[in-house]
């Protein structure tokens, strides 16, 4: 089983509850970065937090919530080693781990229904890496964030 960082902004609030609940329960170690509640806050914080837990070895995945998922990747994003995904549905999570190595899954709470986000971080989890070509790729995307 695996140790996940997950962070959510209010919109994502209640979706990231359950999965905290149906991560544990199947087996995972969550580390919670909030929020806590469904009031209004701003999501960058927790998700740059979920990312620097991965990006640090804390975790070995993180996941981010919030009502489109866009702006959540885009915080994750922004901590260095961090590649994060934004999937809303099966292909784009398969897709994401197998040719990206993604660390980070980004969800819309407001896109994708219950039984949806939960396939897809199933998915996403379970997916592994393929390398070769695409190893390549990933070492460039890494070049170009220490360039820039």
């Amino acid at each position: 089983m695996a140790v996940i960082a997950i962070g959510s902004d209010h919109a994502g609030y209640e979706l990231k509850s359950h999965l905290v609940a149906r991560l544990g329960a199947a087996g995972h170690s969550v580390i919670d970065h909030g929020t806590d509640s469904t009031e209004s806050v701003d999501y960058p914080s927790f998700c740059a937090a979920a990312a620097r837990s991965v990006v640090s070895g804390e975790a070995e995945f993180g996941i981010v919530l919030g009502g489109s998922g866009q702006g959540e990747q885009l915080a994750a994003n922004k901590v260095r080693g961090a590649r994060a995904a934004l999937c809303n549905c099966l292909y784009t999570a398969r897709m994401a781990r197998e040719h990206n190595d993604a660390n980070v899954l980004s969800i819309g709470a407001r896109v994708v229904g219950l039984g949806l986000a939960e396939e897809i971080v199933d998915l996403f989890l379970s997916t592994p890496f393929e390398g070769g070509r695409h190893s390549r790729r990933v070492a460039q995307i890494s070049e170009l964030e220490e360039q820039f």
